[in-house]
Parts: structure tokens; sequence; C-alpha cells
């Protein structure tokens, strides 16, 4: 039954080719428009409501070049609030439409419309789209696929074909009920019932067979896979049977190639994988698998697989070739452990930007500020009497970053900077290094409650920022993968234990790390990432775990204006929503 994505392959290819083929002038406006509705959906033989864009799960993708001016119409049908963010996207100067509600602007609310508008300046590759409100990003995300400027290639061969591949979750209750009951407990949220595969469960689950995603391929051929993890709180290994994937890109910048036959993907990030197929047809069916890597204790993360299915075209079958034999054997590949952790430290090293003259890795090799900021979870305590559903019945889960657990404020942090209205908004004194220093990754401390406050890092504009996440085990170590909006950093190092200030740093590539806009940090571990502040503007960081975002685990930067014009922050849009 449904079993691509969006549009039948043939169709998006040509939508591709089309728009490879539009001689447009540098800077072309590309022009979207998205309704925000309620669409009935059925997975696992259950059907529910859900909010989607212009009545498409996943929704739509959005197409444009290195250079383009992007406008995005966003109308909002639902009963929710609604905010859109443009994932890894810079967003130079124009930080108005990165999209996190409260924190670069008020939620579109139900009824009104929001215009983002944004320039794709210097990145090419693969990015996504989502809701940055509550947990609606469950159901409300898409592609962003970013083709090289007019008349500019690859720097690897261009391949015969390119296809999303989006993995997500799902849920058979409503999403909202289910993050607003782990609030009212204190508890963790209900997990996921089953993965996707652009939106589809697969073969492996009940009920879903006819909801499989198929990569229909021919023999000899190169394909592009163009891989997110839009999944809301796990991070997945995905492998297909009999068929290596070579890296080329992650997080829309290019790598040296390299190839491997499982990769490792954290909520938030992106992969460009080449596929090369079999010389001549096998006879046989892949399986394509996604399952979780999780260091967590069991029972609070989603323990299933995904499975697409690779299929060959058979050339001895009578024209037009499409006729796919499912009576065939079907190869399924072998994923690492669940707690792998290991496979991940080791795959994670091994990518590294490509660094040439046309792509360039423009490290900082000097700092200007160096942070170390505590990364993990903690506790809140009960109301008086009250019981709760955390560690213990009588506290709460929580999360922090240097042991403050960010609360959202009720008008955007950015407006609050921009009028010079921040008193009762925010503070600007976010502690750089822990105010209680204890063994970050051993014995936890007697008590494990964390503060709440809304606070900034101020910098200057163009300074160079060092920042050290460690991973703690207050309550048990668990992997965090970090996303920062507005920038692109560049991950110098990483390590397992406590980050030693005197010996670690020795140890940095400051040649050709790779750079990303979303990183884990490593259980029990600890990344270092370097980067510019050249974006004037409030610019969130956060676990991309929303469980530990809707626990606190976030915080937030704000970059001043330079002085030159080029260095500012346009002013707001006129139809920027209110709170």
């Amino acid at each position: 039954m449904a079993t691509s994505y969006l549009l039948p392959c043939a169709v998006l290819v040509a939508v591709l080719v089309l728009f490879f083929s539009v001689d447009a002038a540098e800077g072309a406006i590309r022009e979207y428009q998205f309704d925000v509705q309620m669409t009935n959906v059925t997975r696992l033989c259950s059907s529910k409501s859900i909010v989607t864009v212009n009545g498409q799960f996943p929704g739509p993708t959005v197409f444009a070049r290195e250079g383009d001016f992007v406008v995005v119409r966003v109308v909002n049908h639902v009963p929710y609030n609604m905010s859109i963010h443009w994932h890894g996207i810079r967003q130079l100067r124009s930080g108005w439409a990165d999209g996190p509600a409260y924190i670069t602007q008020c939620p579109i609310q139900s009824g009104q419309s929001y215009v983002y508008k944004f320039t794709i300046t210097g990145q090419r590759g693969t990015l996504w789209w989502h809701a940055h409100i509550s947990w609606l990003r469950a159901t409300v995300y898409g592609p962003i696929v970013i083709l090289p400027k007019s008349g500019e290639g690859y720097p690897f061969a261009a391949p015969y074909k390119e296809v999303p591949v989006m993995f997500g979750e799902w849920w058979k209750a409503d999403t909202e009920a289910v993050i607003s009951q782990a609030l009212q407990t204190g508890g963790g949220p209900n997990v996921s019932d089953a993965f996707t595969i652009n939106g589809l469960p697969g073969p492996l689950y009940n009920c879903s067979a006819k909801d499989t995603f198929k990569l229909k391929v021919q023999p000899g051929k190169t394909y592009m896979l163009r891989i997110i993890n839009a999944a809301l709180n796990d991070e997945l290994f995905f492998s297909i049977a009999g068929h290596p994937l070579t890296i080329v890109d992650v997080d829309a910048v290019y790598i040296k190639p390299i190839t491997v036959e499982t990769l490792i993907i954290t909520p938030g990030q992106t992969t460009n994988v080449l596929l090369t197929t079999k010389p001549s047809y096998p006879g046989a069916n892949f399986y394509m698998l996604a399952a979780p890597y999780s260091t967590a204790r069991p029972g609070t993360f989603d323990n299933t697989t995904v499975a697409g299915i690779l299929e060959y075209e058979n050339p001895a079958s009578p024209p037009p070739h499409a006729a796919f034999n499912k009576n065939l054997p079907v190869f399924k590949p072998t994923l690492p452990q669940i707690n792998d952790t290991s496979f991940v430290s080791n795959y994670t090293a091994k990518l590294r930007s490509l660094a040439t003259a046309e792509y360039p890795a423009n490290v900082p090799q000097e700092v200007d500020h160096r942070f170390f900021f505590t990364v993990g979870l903690g506790t809140h305590p009960c109301a008086v009497n009250g019981t709760c559903q955390g560690p213990t019945n009588d506290t709460r889960f929580a999360a922090s970053v240097n042991n403050v657990s960010f609360v959202l404020p009720t008008t955007a942090l950015l407006q609050a900077h921009f009028t010079g209205r921040s008193n009762g908004v925010y503070s600007p004194n976010f502690p750089a290094v822990p105010l209680v220093p204890f063994n970050y990754t051993g014995t936890p401390p007697n008590n494990t409650n964390v503060s709440n406050g809304t606070k900034l890092v101020v910098l200057p504009y163009g300074a160079t920022v060092e920042l050290v996440m460690q991973g703690t085990s207050i309550l048990g170590a668990e992997s965090h993968p970090l996303h920062l909006h507005g920038f692109n950093f560049f991950v110098v190092g990483q390590g397992f234990g406590n980050f030693d200030p005197v010996k670690d740093p020795a140890k940095f590539n400051l040649v050709d790390p790779v750079e990303r806009n979303t990183v884990g940090v490593p259980a029990a571990g600890w990344v270092a990432i370097r980067f510019r502040a050249d974006n004037p503007g409030v610019w969130f960081m956060h676990c991309h775990l929303e469980v530990h975002v809707s626990w606190g685990l976030k915080m937030a930067w704000l970059v001043l204006d330079g002085h030159k014009p080029n260095e500012k922050l346009l002013p707001p849009p006129s139809d920027l929503p209110k709170c």
C-alpha cells in the first residue's frame, strides 16, 4: 500500500531534475505555503487525528539552492499554538525566523499566520524543519534539501537519484497528552509504540506490512540517501543488509568520505550517504533497519526496530521493468547491541571535515571565552504533601545545564533583548562553570535537586568560544544530543570520564574536526566544541531528546550586535506573532 515518501520516488526525482535544470538567477526566491491542519492518520491498526503541514505526514520537502531567499507562510488552523524551526539553517542576522517558541518569537496562535523569511548562506546539503513547541514535532516535520549553487556540483560523483529517509516515532496516544501527563506526575513519559521510516512503521510491527517504506532501485546505480533523525527521544543505529554506506555529508557539511556497514544518528542530525547497488539483479530483497542506541534503564525508551525494504528492479521482467518479486529471500543486517557505546565513540571519531581550499574547516585557533557546562538529569522536590513518580516518590524528574533547569519565559527572549525590556524576562548571568564542582561521572552528590532560572550567556560579536559539555551520572549515565541554533561548530575533542583541562586539550583536533549543528555528549563522558559568535541575536541550545528538553535541559546565548551594519540583527518583521 503506502510504499513511498510524500511523492512517488519517480516524481521526487523529477522534481529534483526540474529544480537542477532551472537556470535561476543567484539568490532566487523560493516560496512555500504551510497550512498547519489536523489530519486523520492510521498506523498500527489505530487511527487518530494528528497535526500536519498541508495534510502530509511527514510534511513537504523545502527545496532551495545555496544563496536562495526562502519565504514560508505558515497559517495555523489547529487549536494548538505553533512555531516552526528551520533546523541547522544559520539564520545570519535573521533570528526572527529561527522559530523556537518564546526564544526568538511568540508562537503562532490558532487562526493566525507568520511568514518566515531567511537567506541560505554558505550551506548546502540536508537539513530539516520541525515544530518547536511542546511535543508537536512528533508529526510536524519534513526535509530541507539545499542544492549547490547553479553550475556547481558535489565534491563526489553525482548520484543517479536522491531519496529522503526520515526516522520518526509514533504513539497511538495523543503526544500532547503524553507529555502533559508526565509533567503533571513528575515521571517519565510513556514511550512510543513504533519507530517509522518516512512516516511508515513497516513489517516488523503488528498490522503494518502494508505501511512499509520501500526503496526501489536498479542494479549498478548510486543513490544518495538524505537521512534525517526526526525521532523525539531516541538515537538510532541504521544499516542496509549487504550494502555498505559511504558517508559524504553530515549536518549539511561535506566530510572526508568514510564507508561503513552501520551508522549512528542522534535526533536532530542529518547524514547524506551514497548507496551503490549490486552490479546485477541479486534475486533477493534487503531490509534496512533502524533501532535505538541507549544506556538508559530498560523501559524508559522504545526498544523496537523499524524496517524498510530495498527492492531491485528485475531487468529480465517485461518493460517498464517495474515488477518486484515479493517472494524472494529477504536479508537482514546485524545492528550493534543497544548499549554499544564503544561503537558510537569509534564511529563519531572517524568523522572529519573535508578541509579543502573550496570547503575549508575554519576552526578557531585562539579562544576568547571558555565555558564548561555539565549536562544531565536531576530532580525537583514534589509539592508539599504531594506524591510524584520521579526517581523517588517525593521527587520529580528534572534536567539541567550547570545545575540550572531552564524556564521558558512568557515573552520571547529575542524581542525582550531587541526592545531593551529584559528586566523580569531573563538575567545575563548564566554560570560559565558549575558553581559546585563534583565527581561528574562518579558517585553522585547526595543532593540531586537542580535550580530553576531563565539565564543567558552574553557574548560580544565575533568572539571565539570553546565549550566543553560534560555528561553527568547523577541519575544514570546517558548520551545527550545537544543542538545549537544559529551556528555550526567544530567538534574538536571527546572522551569518557571527567574532562581533564590540563591533559585533554592537547589532544584536540584543530585541523579537520567535523563541523555540525548537533552533537552527542557521550554517556559518562564529554565533548568539546569551538565556534565563532558571528551571528547577532538570541540562540537556543538544548538537548534534542524532547523528554529532557521538557525537564529543562536547555539554555540560551545572546550575541550582541557588532559595529558594522552587516554585523547587526535585522529589525523584526511587521507580522511577528505577539504573546
